[in-house]
């Protein structure tokens, strides 16, 4: 590839991508393992059957419909009243990063995030000429009032701040945010991609952004919602910034099929979230299984925990592949990160870790 003309930042570089193994247990990309119910399934397909008559015709490059059905959702969940103008969806919350990026960053802009956190947050700057730095958390992996002047003193136009966090699974205290606006006149882009998976009474972030225009949320259906191969995500934000976004999306960049199948699933949004308290439960329970069992682990409000310390943690992940378990190489050095599984999954990791730890 390197005699290929290609930009030169790009040369020797590697794309983003978990290792996708077929083995019968696979907790590494932080999915819903349970798949959508019957019922579900056969509303999407009769729905697809319904639009598939149209399927020669662009789609609603607006996609007002499924905005305001995911304006309704966080209206809802958040207890603050949003509207359609305040939801901007796009393939994934990667593209709605993406758009952020090419409209607030570009050349002689810069980013600061907080170490260690989502790697594409680095790929995101690259592929828009944006400046990108990195600021580590404290001990606890967290971002304190200190964290934030370091990162504050690099004169940053963009902060990007993850709750929960990936991949320590922390939380970010409502008062960090507000410390932050504060002292930051700048745009302040909080992912919150497993929102769902904090617990009940949580307070999110779109909570701030009546108070202060440069506050954009981004979220996803990948995770919660079980529909990471639909590749629907979103920004809650002030309406200015969604119609700004619109300057750099894509024409016709949602399917009408991604659309279709989205507002389907949030029809569905009681019985997946019910799957999510299953989830929230199942880990907690592993966190006290790790800790009961003398491994350290992290607190986390997200559907996967962060545990170790190991002092060749390559070779304990290649010994649960060969068990049968695909879990994620990733963060700091010596910890490895699970999925939250079903029950099932969940045991057969616990006996195969112990098998390859005793």
């Amino acid at each position: 590839m390197t005699s290929l003309p290609i930009r030169a930042d790009l040369v020797g570089r590697k794309p983003y991508g978990a290792p996708q193994i077929d083995v019968p247990v696979r907790l590494n990309t932080n999915e819903n393992p349970f798949a959508p119910s019957p019922e579900l399934s056969a509303a999407i397909a009769d729905d697809i059957r319904a639009i598939a008559p149209s399927l020669n015709r662009y789609p609603d490059r607006e996609a007002l419909d499924l905005r305001v059905d995911l304006a309704k959702y966080i209206s809802a969940e958040s207890s603050v009243v949003v509207t359609a103008e305040n939801i901007w969806p796009a393939n994934g919350s990667n593209e709605v990063m993406m758009q952020l990026l090419q409209l607030f960053g570009g050349p002689g802009k810069k980013l600061v995030t907080f170490s260690p956190t989502y790697s594409m947050y680095e790929d995101y700057c690259r592929d828009s000429f944006t400046a990108f730095e990195m600021v580590a958390r404290n001990s606890n992996f967290e971002v304190d009032s200190e964290v934030v002047d370091i990162a504050l003193r690099l004169n940053p136009d963009i902060i990007i701040l993850t709750s929960p966090n990936n991949p320590t699974g922390t939380l970010l205290p409502s008062e960090i945010i507000d410390y932050i606006l504060l002292n930051f006149s700048g745009v302040l882009i909080v992912d919150e991609a497993y929102a769902e998976f904090r617990e009940l009474g949580t307070p999110s972030a779109v909570t701030k952004i009546g108070q202060n225009s440069h506050v954009i949320v981004t979220r996803t259906m990948s995770k919660a919602f079980s529909f990471a191969g639909a590749r629907l995500g979103y920004a809650v934000a002030d309406a200015s910034v969604v119609q700004a976004i619109q300057l750099v999306r894509l024409p016709y960049h949602l399917s009408a099929v991604t659309q279709s199948v989205a507002r389907t699933a949030l029809r569905f949004r009681d019985e997946l979230q019910g799957q999510v308290g299953v989830l929230r439960s199942e880990r907690n329970a592993l966190a006290t299984w790790f800790s009961e069992n003398g491994f350290e682990v992290l607190p986390s409000g997200a559907n996967f925990l962060l545990f170790g310390t190991f002092s060749d943690r390559t070779k304990i992940w290649e010994e649960l592949v060969a068990k049968g378990v695909l879990i994620r190489e990733t963060g700091p050095e010596g910890w490895l990160r699970v999925s939250i599984g079903t029950p099932a999954e969940n045991q057969f990791f616990k006996d195969a870790l112990l098998e390859v730890t005793r």
